[in-house]
């Protein structure tokens, strides 16, 4: 059996590891967070298969590229072509949909110009992103941005108690002190209680000037309502621009279908072209199930052979769990889990064999029951000969795999080493950590709290929500459950967190876009060390910052170069001049315990714990440990943490508080099972100490440990949005129509 050879690989925490990866066959990297899976898998054996693909191009083409640095590994051979399927997103631009992604919008446009009344023979006509296809009003976005005044306005404040939520207009601003000059309103005054004739001018008056006499003279002052200042400041915008001002405030627009496409993107010709009796504006909003079989009727010479490449897309789009998608979805609305699906779909009608295809937790945001399918798909790849590279966590997937890999022992420095290859039933007898935690029964608490009262949604009408009303416990840990697209995010992520505003939403959405933001920065820790370096070097705290005076003047202290690449990805390479270090050379020698602040940049949170002193800084770390965060470097780039990384440094920052609501989305992403007891641990003693945890998740270990359970379904998109079983854990394994109920039973 052929295999592709790692030797000697050192990259990130690697080390010096030589394993030998067999190909054509699916192989499970598996090992606690950090351990250096990815390091492997993506830092060494993609990038140096991309680095190698580069290397075959000619040698006119390759001067006009940057170099592509070689991974620390001394060799790797058999290597070959690799593709990613990873959580990435497909495309932020809000004209990236399913359909354009997959290509079924572009075939579905080819098949109405040739065979739709009237025929036009120019697909051109019905694309959106075409100027002879867009609706002229909004430009093929099919959406048009409105004022939310609620997001603006906090009702029960007065302008003097900061109820205007923008910040220019929050007490002691400049745009506050003009609302104070004009002499229109009571500042003390609930918002509330406004009239309409008050709310209209505060809101929507047009510029003017307001005279204010004053002894001796008239002061002048321009008003304008704040709408209508808001209005003026993002026109134009589309939260795109590096305009940090403009992205504010387009948090207090909402998006409502474009007025003269209803949504479609597309003009009044294209909208009325019409082929079996459907139109495009109607195909494109149904759910992939139905779409399916309404494709699989059109039949005629002309139609068969676009059709014959529809199906199969659609199909696989079908058959791994995302049928409640429709063609019109934006791909910036996808979750992680999502966009791996879709991509995963779109490579199975890939005909190129011998590549390595290298999967990011394919599971992610998957229910037990359709993980089943997700392998179904992984071996049809693997069945046309290639090989296939799966970072996993999942039971089910390592027992399904040819071979498995674990990394670890540990993370972070713990970690780097391979300490298991071999197949699924060698790995149970091993006493790896991966081994032994599926090979025992981690047990749960059979003792459930008791709700100290509920928290009541009512008529809930979200997405596919079917008008239900559910009562959520209260200061207990309460899981919401269902398969994907059942409703679950509708119900808690936007019906119930924007009825309770107050509640703390960690979700998986970045932590930070810009790439100064560092987990040091984030839990502001790095704050309390510039200023150590300070007190004990004499020296003036800004020169500690990479944002300052002792930043590295070619990379402006972000460590790195970025390299426009045009039709290829961007390449990121590290600034030649600091050496990736961010500072200034003469910044550099000052040291503090025989280290520099890049030094303590480059520490893990652990080890940082362990080399400072002062409370508070070694507190602030700590939580980084508890949350199973210790193995991130300080430094580390926040836009590089996974969705999973990104939720546990949010819940660091945020586990101090008391009496809360704390609503967290499927944070065991990315953990092991061993790291799935720490956040259990987490999330009790959030319990215990008075709040009240409301998780969305699909892990059977979380949900038996919970006291309450809301599952929701029965399927997902318009055959979702229903309470299908509510009560304990053991309550809801009794359910008949409930598939976690199902599932449930077999570990209860």
């Amino acid at each position: 059996m052929s295999s592709v050879e790692v030797i000697g690989a050192r990259e990130h925490n690697l080390k010096n590891v030589t394993v030998y990866i067999p190909k054509k066959r699916l192989v499970v990297f598996t090992g606690v967070s950090g351990s250096g899976k990815s390091s492997l898998v993506f830092d060494t054996v993609y990038q140096e298969a991309q680095r190698q693909l580069i290397e075959t191009f000619s040698s006119f083409a390759r001067r006009r590229l940057p170099k592509i640095n070689r991974p620390d590994v001394d060799e790797i051979r058999n290597i070959s072509t690799s593709i990613t399927i990873d959580q990435k997103k497909l495309g932020a631009t809000p004209r990236s949909t399913v359909g354009t992604v997959t290509e079924i919008y572009t075939y579905l446009r080819l098949l109405f110009s040739r065979c739709g009344e009237p025929i036009t023979n120019d697909s051109r006509v019905f694309g959106f992103n075409n100027p002879y296809g867009m609706c002229p009003i909004c430009k093929g976005l099919g959406t048009e941005l409105v004022f939310d005044v609620n997001a603006l306005i906090d009702w029960d404040k007065s302008i003097n108690e900061g109820g205007i939520r923008h910040r220019h207009f929050q007490p002691g601003m400049a745009s506050y002190r003009v609302i104070v000059a004009s002499n229109y309103f009571d500042l003390e005054k609930k918002l509330s209680e406004f009239s309409k004739e008050e709310l209209n001018r505060l809101l929507y008056s047009k510029k003017s000037i307001v005279e204010k006499p004053m002894p001796g003279q008239v002061y002048r002052v321009w008003y304008e309502g704040v709408v209508e200042t808001l209005k003026r400041r993002t026109m134009g915008r589309t939260g795109e621009e590096d305009d940090a001002m403009a992205s504010y405030s387009l948090q207090f627009y909402k998006g409502q279908p474009c007025k003269a496409c209803g949504g479609s993107r597309i003009n009044e010709f294209a909208r009325n072209v019409k082929l079996n009796g459907k139109t495009i504006p109607e195909l494109v909003e149904m759910e992939l199930t139905d779409l399916l079989p309404w494709i699989r009727e059109v039949k005629s010479p002309i139609a068969d052979p676009i059709v014959g490449r529809m199906l199969p897309i659609l199909q696989n789009l079908v058959d791994i769990g995302v049928g409640y998608l429709n063609l019109n979805r934006a791909t910036g609305t996808l979750s992680g889990g999502e966009n791996q699906r879709v991509k995963m779909a779109s490579q199975l009608g890939c005909d190129l064999v011998d590549l390595i295809y290298i999967f990011d937790e394919p599971t992610v945001g998957l229910h037990q029951k359709d993980i089943g399918k997700l392998i179904d798909m992984l071996r049809r790849l693997n069945e046309k000969g290639n090989s296939l590279f799966v970072v996993e966590h999942d039971p089910q997937v390592m027992k399904a795999s040819d071979w498995i890999i674990d990394v670890g022992p540990g993370a972070g420095v713990s970690g780097g080493n391979v300490v298991f290859t071999g197949t699924y039933s060698e790995l149970l007898k091993s006493n790896s950590i991966t081994g032994m935690m599926l090979s025992k029964d981690t047990g749960y608490r059979a003792e459930r709290r008791q709700p100290g009262g509920w928290l009541i949604v009512k008529d809930a009408r979200a997405h596919n929500l079917k008008g239900i009303t559910v009562k959520i416990p209260e200061g207990v840990f309460c899981c919401i459950t269902g398969v994907a697209g059942s409703g679950k995010s509708s119900l808690i992520l936007e019906v119930f967190a924007r009825n309770h505003p107050d509640a703390v939403v960690i979700d998986q959405s970045a932590v930070g876009r810009s790439s100064r933001s560092n987990p040091a920065t984030y839990t502001k820790v790095f704050d309390l060390i510039r200023m150590e370096f300070a007190e004990a070097t004499s020296k003036d705290a800004s020169l500690f910052t990479f944002n300052g005076k002792g930043a590295c003047p070619k990379c402006k202290g972000i460590g790195k170069l970025h390299v426009n690449m045009f039709f290829l990805e961007d390449v990121t390479m590290v600034c030649d001049e600091c050496e990736g270090r961010r500072y200034k050379p003469d910044v550099l020698e000052i040291k503090y315990k025989g280290k520099n602040i890049a030094d303590v940049l480059n520490m893990t949170a652990s080890e940082a714990c362990a080399f400072f002193e002062d409370r508070e800084i070694k507190r602030r770390l700590r939580v980084l440990d508890e949350v199973g965060l210790g193995y991130l470097r300080l430094g580390q780039e926040v836009s590089s943490l996974s969705g999973g990384e990104a939720q546990r440094l949010k819940l660091a920052r945020e586990l101090h508080k008391r009496g809360n609501i704390y609503i967290l989305d499927e944070p065991t992403t990315g953990l092991h099972m061993a790291d799935i007891e720490k956040l259990l641990h987490i999330v009790n003693r959030l319990v215990d100490g008075g709040n009240t945890v409301i998780v969305i998740e699909h892990n059977l270990d979380v949900i038996r440990n919970s006291d309450w359970v809301i599952d929701m379904g029965p399927e997902g998109g318009s055959e979702g949005g229903e309470i299908i079983a509510e009560g304990t854990p053991e309550q809801v394994a009794q359910s008949p129509k409930s598939y976690t109920g199902e599932y449930l039973r077999g570990v209860l």
